[in-house]
């Protein structure tokens, strides 16, 4: 049941970069040059560099290796080397044939290592994954399996592909059983036009008020909100990350209503995602929100409002939008 090598071996990386502790550097852990900077890190071993906001790329290395003189696991040690001595910043390193495992192996297991899936243990690594693993299985998709008794990615590969059309749909169900065998032909794409804007901010100190989170997310709507408007863009989805003291991470989406760029609607699905999440005594690191799916705002579909309190929040939005140009 594992995907066929096609002779190329070990080529793609899925690196992901880790949080500085807050005493060192908590300066450039907000700085907003910081991403690009990795990336350019990474830029120098190839041009094939797909960025991933606000902490993560996948990156092709088959041009590289030559070059570099090693294989893939080789080049990924060298990429956390550079990394740590460049820019004091550590790096999880997913190695395998396709993004779709490159993704798995980096995150199923502690931060800050190089973790390997090679083409014939794909079956093996798979098995007992949990379903929800599966890049683009949602909380929901993995209920309903779940749901049926297909809980890990193994039973879903065992399983006929007419039974998961039936329960998904033909196009899901043929592209999750496809997954579920280790089988991913999409491609690193560098330089790939923005589809997503995305914002964090991180905390002084370990947070455990929800009132304070809460601001936060208000904060990182509206910065968001500013981005897109005066970018004529529009977001069909919003994720929120919220990452935790002992560096694990969750992360939840979902669609809007409507594309929208404007603040109190991206505020409002924060809010949700957010007290969703049932935090109660969690020990916050970080908050991101990640607007998806931009659109350009002319071709969104807006829902005609009776209220006149909405189009006068909106004539205030763009007159504090020209403010801000303005004076900053």
């Amino acid at each position: 049941m594992s995907a066929p090598d096609d002779g190329r071996g070990l080529r793609v990386l899925y690196v992901r970069f880790e949080e500085r502790d807050p005493g060192e550097g908590a300066g450039e852990a907000n700085d907003p040059a910081r991403f690009p900077r990795l990336l350019g890190l990474l830029a120098d071993f190839t041009p094939v560099v797909q960025a991933l906001p606000p902490d993560a790329a996948l990156v092709d290395v088959r041009g590289a290796l030559r070059y570099f003189g090693c294989d893939a696991p080789g080049l990924a040690r060298l990429v956390r080397l550079r990394a740590l001595a460049l820019h004091g910043t550590d790096c999880t390193v997913g190695v395998a044939v396709n993004p779709l495992l490159a993704r798995m192996a980096a995150r199923c297991g502690p931060a800050g290592a190089v973790r390997v899936v090679r083409p014939g243990e794909t079956a093996g690594f798979l098995d007992g994954r949990p379903v929800a693993e599966l890049h683009g299985v949602g909380p929901a998709t993995a209920r309903t399996l779940c749901s049926y008794g297909l809980d890990t990615a193994g039973r879903v590969a065992a399983a006929a592909p007419g039974t998961l059309q039936r329960i998904l749909g033909a196009k899901t169900g043929r592209l999750l059983h496809e997954r579920a065998r280790g089988i991913d032909p999409t491609p690193v794409v560098p330089d790939e036009p923005a589809r997503s804007e995305s914002a964090e901010l991180r905390f002084g100190r370990d947070e455990l008020d929800a009132g304070e989170r809460r601001r936060a997310l208000l904060t990182l709507a509206d910065e968001l909100g500013f981005r897109m408007r005066t970018g004529g863009q529009a977001a069909r989805a919003l994720t929120l990350t919220v990452r935790y003291a002992d560096r694990t991470v969750t992360t939840r989406r979902r669609r809007l209503a409507e594309p929208s760029a404007h603040t109190p609607s991206l505020t409002a699905v924060a809010y949700a995602l957010h007290d969703g999440l049932g935090l109660q005594r969690a020990r916050v690191r970080a908050v991101a929100l990640r607007a998806e799916e931009l659109m350009p705002a002319e071709l969104a579909a807006r829902q005609l409002s009776l209220d006149p309190r909405e189009e006068k929040a909106r004539r205030a939005e763009a007159a504090a939008d020209r403010a801000r140009l303005r004076f900053g």
